[in-house]
């Protein structure tokens, strides 16, 4: 089990940036995959990011690509997503989960956090 925490997020202006952080604990992080997803009103889950913890493999959807990073706090178990030139389409609950990289199923979910872009 891995047992995720996000903070950050919040109301910002269109081209603002903001940095979500995902703690994570548990079992033995380097044998997971952290990705990152949001959910606006009335639209599905998307995936923006997943990163394989403790690599710089990540991948990014076509909508966080040039955006959006993916960083980790080397000294501790964080993980970044910072999102530059926001835009008001990114206005979305976004929440952090895991898998085993062996698994495609997404087993441990964070609380959410929202993130509100105005125009």
């Amino acid at each position: 089990q891995v047992q995720l925490v996000e903070s950050g997020g919040g109301l910002v202006q269109a081209g603002d940036s903001v940095r979500l952080a995902c703690a994570a604990s548990g079992r033995t992080l380097g044998n997971y995959v952290i990705g990152w997803f949001r959910q606006a009103p009335g639209k599905e889950r998307e995936l923006v990011a997943a990163n394989r913890w403790g690599t710089t493999a990540t991948h990014y959807a076509d909508s966080a690509e040039g955006r959006f990073t993916v960083s980790r706090d080397k000294a501790g178990n964080t993980l970044f997503l910072r999102m530059n030139n926001l835009k008001p389409e990114d206005t979305a609950v976004y929440y952090c989960a895991s898998r085993h990289f062996t698994s495609d199923q997404y087993t441990n979910w964070g609380q959410g956090i929202q993130v509100t872009v105005s125009s």
